[in-house]
């Protein structure tokens, strides 16, 4: 599975038919997108996790012209991220995961968290791979944590989505 960062926003539309199109180019087979958030569930068969990584980024580029980053998982390694959501759903609250592919940059991201964001506001906890992230509804562009993780530095390694997108994934 391969989570796209930054489509659909900002200005890079990538369409559901020419993201698999992508994908099925490659010689990928059950290609599946799902939702419009930049979601492709495929079959990889025995290819290791840099090679399909470096060459849907680039495939990616070549298609769409943007800067592409992916963060690959599993169906299995997503449905146990969301089981162990760690924050009570709340009406009026929204959950998130961050997926991260740079251990590194999740530890950093961590670091900041622990240190910089108010807990009333927003929860951040470091998970395998991941960033659980708990915070009011609209306000996912304008926290300390949610200005944090918008940085270059973190594009080409991390990407984030809510929690029902990812129910939707398995």
């Amino acid at each position: 599975m391969a989570l796209l960062r930054g489509v659909n926003v900002g200005g890079i539309t990538v369409r559901s038919a020419p993201l698999a199109a992508a994908f099925e180019s490659l010689g990928y087979s059950s290609v599946r997108t799902v939702l419009a958030s930049g979601n492709v569930v495929f079959d990889g068969g025995d290819r290791r996790p840099d090679v399909v990584k470096r060459d849907v980024e680039r495939a990616l580029e070549d298609a769409f012209g943007y800067d592409a980053w992916i963060v690959l998982t599993t169906q299995s390694r997503v449905r146990a991220i969301a089981e162990a959501f760690p924050f009570a759903e709340v009406d009026g609250r929204q959950p998130y995961v961050v997926f991260g592919s740079d251990e590194a940059i999740l530890d950093d991201l961590a670091s900041f968290a622990e240190t910089e964001t108010d807990p009333a506001v927003e929860r951040i906890v470091r998970g395998d791979g991941v960033l659980y992230w708990d915070l009011p509804r609209g306000s996912s562009t304008d926290t300390a944590f949610a200005k944090r993780s918008a940085r270059s530095r973190y594009r080409s390694s991390t990407t984030t989505r809510n929690l029902r997108t990812l129910r939707k994934l398995v």
